[in-house]
């Protein structure tokens, strides 16, 4: 008996039906059955299905002698199912890799429960994915099994099908099944959830459901819409005819109202002409399953009728555009403040002691402006240092004694008219206006590898999005451009043609990894939860020009985590644009909740993570060139890096000239780790040779070469040995510049 019975019903849906398919069939998890169900449709998927079966047979195909709609052809397939769990998957959507283990693993951790919730990223036909803006409801719901009285949240969740597995048991005992006709999910969805006496949810996103332009239902313009309305009355019917769920009923009424007057207000769900009869079909049901809770403001109007109902939505609208109007107006008013405030400022002196910081657009106290800043505390006391951050959350992440200002406030203004220094990682805001006299010095984020600025203009999809001529444009403020070897120094003048001198400093985060003594990241392993004498695999990949989101599953990072074995623990960090998106909810989030790895991409400072570790694993990050200054072992997985050249571009090929062993795929990666060959004499030569070349001029005094030499005008006592490189073995873009 398989763990996953995958019921598919299919319908006009040939050109994602592989798609589909493949996304389950290749799961590593194999214990399960797919049911496919042929719902007479008119196009091929009849004959994609059988081929399916005809070399998988684990795949069952159910053709149905007549079209019966979605909800009862999945009726059709649970018959036929015999796995412990139901898997209601759409034939346009598709499960995520690993999907199937990750489900499988949380059904046993929380012991079989009913229901068991996960995750879901919306896919869009023009190529953008978005998670499950709710997707904190799963991780705030706990490790352990609930019902939905104790945790009514849950039903904050999209109430469809396909974002749960079902103890099929549980299913047939209370004999659960679809009616027919449109949202035929909701009859199923709410009395499955208030039955279930165990649910688990799973914080991972486990489906892509496709946003198709057009052939989805809900976006056709049909009276088929009005099904709802007999939806929510089979709704009510259940919960009249189990007295335990009567305390349900003012939820209920109240979701019904909202759900209804949601497709209303959709503009292509309903004919215009049946809007009226519409509004009129959800109020006689409002009214008809009244409870004695008070209405909620926004559900009166059904209260009324449907000439107020259109009155309300005009004045709404109007009153939005009155609302947008004023912004402007306001807006508009207060930019001419600020220019005369600015102007005000403007003409006072400059103050040669007041330095402005900002790091990774205001994100707080970070990389080289946070290494110069400290150490201008430390030996320039008479420097007063102000940090640029975003916001209020931001400030109050600051550390203590730090003096700051949020981004284009007026003390702001103030701080950036009179500043006699600024420096930054990032371009500053346009409005900036560089006062004669002031000096902006230029960090960057460390050594390049792929194009950057202008270069980017020959790359047009890697440039998607940029305006190179405006950051041109803001770059021409800066006075000082940071490098840390003649690899960089070239680039940015090729990339940024401004009017700069480099300053060979060397990177000022980087001081303390150049003096990071025996043990300098035992507390941060600590922190992390790292146990003793383990051998700490940093993997940190870089984010991808050639797909919309930039982000792609290079690794199975379970499989690698339990191919390292238990004396090896899997850092992973993303890169920061990634972050926030759906990146770690396809399971980075999952495993490191159950300690099958560390997720360290909200560390703030990367150097603590980077003296975690005992070695690196990265594609083409420029976390190598940082890393390569404690001389410890790097690998570089390259599996796509011929697709990653021609679509970024790049300076120079890391996998002829790289610091340490190159792998082309995951077996090759293993490889490495199960012979020990990632730390042996042929990577430390090629580490060696590349610490040369991309640390020449990092000795560990950066950030005091830039506060004594930049900011003070002093001359550094002790400069660090320049040495350049001979030519490269390979083609480098940089050799004729």
């Amino acid at each position: 008996m398989p763990r996953f019975s995958i019921i598919v019903p299919c319908f006009k849906v040939q050109g994602f039906l592989r798609e589909c398919l493949d996304s389950v069939l290749e799961q590593s998890y194999r214990d399960l059955e797919v049911i496919a169900v042929d719902d007479r449709s008119p196009d091929g998927c009849g004959a994609i299905l059988d081929a399916y079966a005809a070399r998988d047979d684990r795949v069952r195909v159910l053709h149905l002698p007549e079209n019966v709609g979605l909800g009862r052809a999945r009726n059709a397939g649970l018959p036929h199912a015999t796995g412990d769990y139901l898997f209601f998957l759409d034939s346009d959507d598709t499960l995520a890799p690993g999907a199937l283990r990750a489900a499988a693993d949380r059904l046993d951790e929380t012991g079989d429960p009913d229901v068991l919730v996960f995750d879901y990223a919306r896919t869009y036909w023009w190529g953008g994915t978005r998670r499950n803006a709710l997707a904190h409801v799963l991780a705030d719901c706990g490790q352990d099994t609930f019902t939905a009285a104790e945790r009514p949240e849950i039903l904050d969740l999209l109430m469809v099908v396909w974002n749960k597995v079902y103890r099929r048991d549980f299913v047939e005992s209370n004999g659960f099944r679809f009616p027919p006709g449109y949202y035929e999910d909701t009859p199923w969805t709410f009395p499955v959830m208030l039955s279930a006496e165990r649910i688990a949810t799973l914080d991972r996103i486990c489906l892509y459901y496709r946003q198709r332009r057009q052939g989805n239902i809900l976006s056709t313009t049909s009276r088929k819409h009005f099904d709802v309305h007999d939806q929510y009355e089979r709704v009510f019917a259940f919960v009249g005819s189990r007295p335990e769920l009567a305390g349900w009923r003012p939820y209920l009424h109240r979701k019904m109202g909202e759900h209804c007057l949601d497709i209303l207000a959709k503009p292509d769900r309903l004919p215009p002409s049946d809007k009226g009869e519409f509004f009129r079909r959800t109020a006689e049901l409002f009214r008809a399953h009244r409870t004695a809770e008070p209405v909620p403001d926004e559900l009166r109007v059904l209260e009324g009728g449907y000439q107020a109902y259109r009155a309300r939505r005009l004045a709404g609208r109007a009153g939005r555009e009155l609302a947008r109007r004023g912004g402007q107006a306001r807006a508009a008013a207060g930019a001419r403040a600020q220019r005369a405030v600015g102007a005000v400022q403007a003409r006072r002196p400059l103050d040669p002691h007041l330095v402005v910081y900002s790091a990774f657009s205001h994100r707080g106290v970070l990389g080289d402006p946070g290494a110069v800043y400290f150490t201008a505390r430390e030996i320039a006391p008479q420097l007063r240092g102000v940090w640029v951050v975003r916001d209020e959350e931001t400030a109050a992440r600051l550390p203590d004694g730090v003096e700051h200002v949020l981004l284009d406030s007026p003390a702001y203004r103030r701080v950036t008219a009179r500043a006699g220094f600024f420096v930054n990682n990032v371009n500053w805001p346009g409005s900036l206006v560089k006062r004669p006299g002031s000096v902006h010095i230029h960090t960057h984020q460390g050594t390049p590898l792929k194009y950057m600025a202008a270069d980017l203009l020959e790359r047009p999809g890697a440039r998607y999005g940029v305006d190179v001529p405006q950051m041109l444009r803001r770059a021409d403020r800066w006075d000082h451009s940071l490098v840390a070897n003649p690899h960089s120094e070239l680039v940015w003048e090729r990339a940024y043609p401004c009017h700069f001198a480099s300053a060979r400093t060397g990177s000022p985060r980087n001081d303390v990894l150049v003096n990071a003594g025996e043990g300098a990241g035992a507390a941060v392993r600590a922190r992390l939860g790292v146990p003793d004498g383990r051998t700490v695999v940093l993997y940190a990949p870089t984010r991808r020009e050639y797909v919309r989101g930039g982000h792609v599953d290079r690794i199975d990072l379970a499989r690698f985590a339990a191919d390292l074995g238990e004396d090896h623990t899997l850092v992973v960090r993303l890169h920061p644009s990634l972050a926030t998106g759906p990146a770690r909810g396809t399971g980075l989030a999952e495993l490191h909740r159950r300690g099958i790895l560390v997720d360290a991409t909200d560390e703030p400072h990367v150097e603590d993570v980077l003296l975690a570790a005992d070695v690196l694993v990265t594609d083409y990050s420029a976390l190598m060139f940082d890393y390569a200054n404690l001389d410890r072992p790097v690998v570089v997985h390259a599996d796509d890096w011929t697709t990653y050249a021609a679509s970024r571009g790049v300076y120079f090929d890391v996998t002829a000239e790289p610091p340490g062993h190159v792998s082309r795929d995951y077996r090759e990666l293993a490889r490495l780790f199960a012979s020990g060959g990632w730390r042996d004499e042929e990577s430390a030569r090629l580490r060696a040779a590349f610490r040369e070349r991309f640390c020449a001029f990092d000795d560990g005094r950066a950030a005091e070469r830039v506060v004594r030499t930049l900011l003070l005008g002093e001359p550094m006592p002790q400069r660090a040995r320049v040495h350049v490189p001979g030519p490269a073995t390979s083609r480098d873009l940089l050799a004729s510049t």
